[in-house]
């Protein structure tokens, strides 16, 4: 019987007895792997020579100097592929084909888990298929054609919001349909053991963002801060800081246009606990329990739920959630590129953001954003956004 592993009162299993055995077979499976010499020397040569790890660590110059902190930049932008997906879908995928499955099954909003687990299957010789609504396939278009290149197939969404939710939903079904397949699920979301496993599989950027601080700069950061979608780039750069008290952990989520309903994807400032996709955590939902729309300029933030062990930092407040609007997250994403001559995604782009409405407040802080992908699949987005305004 599997174990429900929670973060405090959040996280556990709910999920249909349909999946029931291939979460037991997951977490079976993890549980050794985990633990296995040769399976980590592959994973960690995966990540060393494939991926590019470690990525490095930025002194954003020009935007210290200007507001009077000390801006520090994780750059799994610089990740293969853009983006940290790559750290769990490599993981995930491994861990896959070492169990013998050969068919893979994947969600993607924002499109970068989705090139991430073409790209690992690509990599190892998987087939792969990646669910992704409408609304996000069109926004992120680059990103189909990604994965349509690296040979995987990608399932549109038509129905419900036609985004991130919907992909899961569709993802989890062909799952129950298919239990010689492995679902790759690309957040610290889900049924147990997902949340904890792909948590470790990106603890990678916090264990290396902290040796590389202390390198650099002789010090631990005062604030370790990161945009928190479903929370994986957010719970693996907190991970290397956990157990540092000095260091305050910062999520910002998604303020969208503002807190009314249906407007934004802030979890914390405008939900409450319950159940969705498999665990007991934080997400927007109306008084009868149905889950709420979101919105969010940025594909991979506007999810209505939040990985539970987010919930349980909040909780008992190792970490704080606050939130970054559409404009504020734009204008971060111009001051980065302006300033310091980095894209970033507009995901990322939502933590700067934080940073830069708090400037006065961190005055004389050392600060470390993790900068979890590159904003190459939003030019798109950001020329519309730009030529509406020129026109209107």
């Amino acid at each position: 019987m599997i174990k429900q592993t929670r973060f405090g009162e959040f996280g556990g299993v709910f999920a249909p007895e349909t999946l029931m055995a291939s979460l037991e077979e997951l977490e079976q499976a993890w549980r050794h792997l985990r633990a296995d010499a040769k399976f980590q020397a592959r994973l960690q040569n995966l990540l060393h020579t494939y991926a590019g790890r470690p990525t490095p660590l930025t002194l954003a110059e020009r935007l210290s100097d200007e507001h009077g902190f000390e801006l520090w930049l994780k750059r799994e932008d610089l990740l293969h592929t853009g983006a940290h997906k790559l750290n769990n879908a490599l993981g995930q995928c491994l861990l896959a084909k070492e169990i013998g499955k050969t068919r893979i099954l994947a969600e993607t909003g924002a499109g970068q888990h989705g090139v991430a687990t073409a790209t690992a299957c690509a990599k190892l010789g998987l087939e792969c298929v990646v669910y992704m609504g409408a609304v996000d396939a069109k926004r992120q278009k680059p990103n189909v054609g990604r994965m349509e290149l690296m040979g995987a197939r990608v399932e549109v969404v038509e129905h419900g919001q036609r985004t991130l939710k919907d992909a899961i939903n569709e993802a989890m079904r062909a799952w129950v349909s298919d239990p010689a397949a492995h679902y790759v699920l690309g957040s610290a979301l889900g049924p147990h053991p997902f949340p904890s496993m792909v948590a470790e599989f990106h603890e990678v950027i916090g264990k290396e963002a902290r040796a590389q601080i202390l390198q650099q700069a002789n010090g631990l950061p005062d604030v370790a801060i990161a945009c928190v979608g479903g929370g994986s780039n957010a719970i693996g750069l907190f991970r290397g800081f956990m157990q540092d008290d000095s260091v305050e952990m910062v999520g910002v989520e998604a303020g969208g246009e503002g807190m009314e309903e249906g407007k934004h994807a802030a979890r914390f400032s405008g939900g409450k606990p319950g159940v969705l996709h498999g665990c007991y955590t934080w997400l927007l939902q109306d008084a009868d329990g149905q889950i709420l729309p979101t919105h969010s300029v940025s594909a991979g933030l506007d999810y209505p739920a939040v990985g539970p062990e987010h919930a349980e930092l909040q909780k008992r407040g190792r970490a704080r959630y606050e939130y970054a609007t559409d404009d504020e997250a734009l204008h971060a994403f111009a001051q980065l590129s302006e300033k310091e001559g980095i894209l970033p995604a507009l995901e990322s782009s939502h933590a700067v953001a934080w940073v830069l409405q708090n400037a006065t407040a961190l005055r004389g802080k050392r600060l470390i954003v993790n900068l979890s992908g590159r904003g190459d699949k939003d030019l798109a987005t950001i020329f519309s956004l730009r030529d509406a305004e020129a026109n209107s």
